[in-house]
């Protein structure tokens, strides 16, 4: 099983990749750029790394975000999380990254994005790894914001797939942001949001997602288990949800295997991700088998979720067919 899901071909949906700045790369940035961090070794940074519900591990993550200043820091983040990947036969990517947590620290819109753009080149390049870039709204900040950020985004649309909604969710519903989704949506962009779990009032913002911003995807998502008409209007709008098992585990100490087992049965289309997987410890492959292990799954429900990836990702259908024609490859030699 192991060998089984190390190389199937994969798809990940749901990572960030400020989550992807790994301890090493991170001391080496901090030393270019004359930060001080408040560690003194990458171990001991990631000894620190001791998260038990979404806002204690938001005031790290956002903190580790300090030594991302030039271009050139932006393209070695992208580039180092696009080589892991790659290394875990991973094919496609679709990315988030936060330009507010950039551009509040007196980082130029221009400068992030034009870094991520180019290693996402030279990745598709040099690896032949496909990758495209989600912009992602921090939802503990205005919405006056956001929509600052997304005038700031005009210029680069033909970089960018669509937005998602991030952050600290309490208090911050997806309704807030109706206007700013809209407009996305004008230009052409595809909509997602995090729905984190077990979150207040969680089942209001997923219907909020689902009928007043009407997305195309929702991250997380577990809780639409609690509402069969929830779970019944994903299933009939083909919405994919993007589940993170080892970080869920930090939240709810699950891997949430129970919830993923369901939502198969009920045929919601759930798909594997690896969230922040510098903080995390854990990539899509370890997010698998960490899941299997825990949950007992069967090489056709890891091919499932897997297909699924591929089949809810923001790709026209012919790009679609060529990868899950690759995975139907893959697996006729383990039948």
């Amino acid at each position: 099983m192991q060998t089984f899901i190390e190389n199937i071909p994969k798809a990940e949906l749901h990572v960030h990749l400020e989550g992807t700045l790994e301890p090493e790369l991170s001391f080496s940035l901090a030393k270019k750029n004359s930060v001080t961090l408040a560690y003194d070794t990458p171990e001991a940074l990631v000894a620190a790394y001791d998260f038990h519900d979404l806002p204690s591990f938001l005031s790290i993550y956002y903190a580790g975000m300090s030594v991302l200043i030039d271009e050139d820091d932006f393209y070695q983040l992208t580039y180092a999380y696009l080589s892991k990947a790659r290394s875990q036969e991973i094919v496609y990517a679709e990315l988030f990254f936060d330009p507010q947590a950039h551009t509040t620290r007196g980082v130029d819109f221009e400068t992030v994005i034009t870094g991520i753009h180019k290693a996402q080149l030279d990745a598709e390049k040099n690896l032949g790894i496909k990758s495209q870039l989600i912009l992602c709204f921090l939802r503990d900040m205005s919405a006056e914001s956001a929509m600052q950020h997304l005038t700031l985004a005009e210029p680069y649309l033909d970089w960018l797939v669509g937005v998602g909604l991030d952050s600290d969710e309490r208090n911050n519903p997806p309704i807030k942001f109706a206007e700013v989704f809209a407009k996305a949506k004008t230009m052409g962009l595809k909509l997602t949001m995090h729905c984190d779990v077990n979150q207040l009032n969680t089942q209001t913002h997923i219907e909020q997602c689902l009928n007043t911003i009407e997305v195309d995807r929702i991250d997380h998502g577990i809780n639409s288990l609690e509402s069969d008409e929830l779970c019944q209007l994903i299933k009939d709008k083909e919405l994919g949800l993007t589940v993170c098992p080892v970080s869920n585990r930090f939240v709810v100490q699950s891997l949430t295997s129970d919830e993923i087992h369901s939502m198969l049965e009920k045929e919601m289309l759930v798909t594997i991700n690896s969230d922040d997987p510098a903080y995390f410890r854990a990539y899509l492959n370890e997010n698998f088998l960490e899941l299997q292990k825990e949950g007992q799954f069967s090489q056709a429900q890891i091919t499932t979720m897997v297909e699924n990836a591929f089949k809810v990702a923001w790709l026209d259908d012919e790009t679609k067919n060529g990868y899950l024609g690759q995975i139907e490859s893959y697996t006729k030699q383990y039948q």
